[in-house]
């Protein structure tokens, strides 16, 4: 009796429907894979994972909703089994430490070769944990600028936790301590909290100086 492995089901959420339709065009063609579903942002992410069952999950990083690296994790905790592998535009370091941090199994580049992202995706799917080419030459420039004393490379952000990393994203796109609040659903109490940590952290007392930072830190894309 010949044994048939079943297709890796494959879940997108990004905001850039050519990109999305691309892969899914590519993914058609793999007789390994099955494109499943999409979503235009995290806003949903945990019901249509759930509906539609997928062994992988794309999930970019600059589009509009929730925080993807709180969604990430969210999902983490209520569909352990799924495996969450970011598909990105931008390649930098502290969006690298945040998908890891969060419980990605891979972090790619969308300049990749679109052949690498299907390897990738089959290496996710069996349990591998991947990085492509381009992340993999970050961590190297990391790994030369400095490591401590674990052989971790070090970097000022990487003193930040997953929630302070969201809060500077957000003060540096300029939202005010309501805002903030009401897109994490915190209190302005907890965001006046984690804004003081960050500023201890960073040695940052000045409010505009600290969405000055997030801003050349890469941390706000145009």
């Amino acid at each position: 009796m010949i044994l048939t492995r079943k297709p890796i089901r494959v879940f997108c959420v990004d905001d850039h429907a050519f990109l999305v339709e691309g892969l899914q065009a590519r993914l058609s063609l793999a007789r390994d894979m099955e494109f499943v579903g999409r979503l235009s942002s995290a806003e949903d992410i945990v019901t249509e994972v759930k509906r539609t069952v997928p062994d992988v999950v794309l999930m970019d990083i600059e589009m509009p909703g929730p925080d993807p690296f709180e969604a990430l994790e969210d999902l983490r905790r209520q569909c352990p089994k799924v495996r969450v592998m970011m598909l990105s535009a931008y390649v930098r370091d502290h969006y690298i430490d945040a998908a890891v941090n969060a419980g990605a199994w891979g972090y790619l580049s969308k300049h990749d070769d679109p052949e690498k992202i299907l390897h990738a995706i089959r290496d996710v799917a069996n349990g591998a944990f991947v990085f492509g080419p381009q992340v993999m030459e970050r961590c190297s420039i990391k790994k030369r600028g400095g490591i401590n004393e674990d052989n971790q490379p070090t970097s000022k952000i990487k003193n930040l936790t997953s929630r302070e990393q969201q809060v500077l994203r957000l003060i540096g796109k300029g939202l005010s301590r309501a805002e903030i609040a009401k897109t994490l659903s915190r209190s302005p109490k907890t965001i006046d909290a984690h804004r003081a940590a960050i500023m201890e952290k960073m040695d940052i007392h000045d409010r505009t100086e600290l969405a000055l930072f997030a801003v050349r830190e890469g941390l706000v894309e145009a």
